[in-house]
């Protein structure tokens, strides 16, 4: 007979429950979550596992990996998905969590998704935290143009690199105020040269990664935009069709149908935010920034006329998506067509 488990996992514990193929529980126990604990647990009585079921979240992802190593069939089930389900459980616990994924498990009503490579996670850890340390260079720098303004003294539009030395002139003569700003000057001089160094570390490893500098060849395309929709997509072959991603990263519009009412809404934004991000800052670079003309960006200019900007970078981002798709996994890089009036991709040489 087949059994099936369930792991409803958190920081500490890990509770497991299996069942056998008429959904009856057979073994349930807490255990310390580790990799080497539960796949003792699983193994140890002898019993075959059809599928063992876990959900998604940050820390499931290295047990996850861990456990796959160990060769027992683990499934990462969709969030969104597995919170219906266990939604619809009286009273929830842990434990009946874990019931509940085990009866996903025997009866395949679940979402299986995608778990990210150690190399995508590292990438991703690096932009996230490149991305932390400018949110904090800037408000620490809003910070710092507030504290000034009640004293009537403005920093105005200026470079990153003149910031400090502007500051410390309109504060020179005040020595209280000056004695309060210096240590913030010097924790955001600090912070840009962390900055610095992450920056660097992300073009690194742009340059390295023989994909990502491909997808650079499309204009208004920087390093960052494809770094991450590389580190978040991990595997291009996941998706059967490339109309799949734009609707895996929230670029899609939601759709209500119900009897006489049928109506098309903004984009869903389910998927990641930072990669959404990064492709519509790609987007309006490419129809603000660019003085070339090719396919992807006249459609785009064509769009904001009628639809605004919002609108046309959104179409943009989404088309995009589909563009960075098609040269990742067919080697080829963008180049202009005949004129510089249509953008295709090309061989790369």
């Amino acid at each position: 007979m087949d059994f099936y488990a369930g792991l409803d996992v958190s920081l500490e514990a890990t509770n497991v429950c299996v069942v056998d193929g008429d959904g009856k529980v057979v073994r349930e126990e807490k255990l310390e979550t580790d990799p080497d604990s539960t796949e003792l647990f699983l193994a140890e009585w002898g019993i075959h596992l059809k599928r063992v079921g876990l959900e998604a979240f940050s820390y499931s992802a290295w047990l996850f990996t861990a456990l796959a190593e160990k060769r027992p069939p683990v499934i990462c089930i969709e969030t969104r998905h597995a919170k219906a389900a266990l939604n619809a459980m009286l009273n929830k616990t842990d434990r009946n969590d874990a019931k509940r994924i085990a009866q996903m498990m025997r009866t395949g009503w679940f979402r299986a998704i995608h778990v990210k490579s150690e190399a995508a996670q590292t990438l991703r850890a690096l932009l996230v935290g490149r991305k932390a340390m400018l949110g904090r260079v800037l408000d620490m720098e809003n910070m710092i143009r507030g504290l000034l303004r009640p004293f009537g003294q403005k920093v105005g539009e200026i470079s990153v690199g003149r910031f400090d030395a502007r500051v410390r002139e309109i504060i020179a003569g005040k020595k209280e105020l000056e004695a309060i700003v210096a240590p913030l000057l010097n924790a955001r001089a600090a912070m840009r040269l962390q900055l610095a160094k992450l920056q660097r570390l992300a073009l690194t490893a742009a340059r390295s990664d023989s994909a990502v500098r491909r997808m650079m060849t499309v204009p208004g395309v920087g390093a960052l935009a494809p770094l991450t929709f590389r580190a978040t997509v991990d595997d291009p072959t996941r998706f059967r069709k490339s109309i799949n991603v734009g609707a895996h990263f929230g670029l899609t519009p939601r759709r209500y149908q119900s009897g006489q009412t049928d109506r098309i809404g903004s984009i869903s934004k389910c998927g990641d935010e930072l990669t959404r991000a990064m492709l519509y800052e790609a987007a309006i670079a490419i129809l603000t920034g660019v003085s070339k003309n090719f396919k992807l960006r006249l459609g785009g200019l064509r769009l904001a006329r009628k639809k605004g900007l919002k609108r046309a970078a959104t179409a943009v981002a989404r088309a995009l998506v589909l563009l960075l798709r098609k040269i990742w996994t067919s080697g080829t890089a963008f180049r202009f067509g005949a004129g510089g009036k249509r953008g295709r991709v090309a061989a790369a040489m």
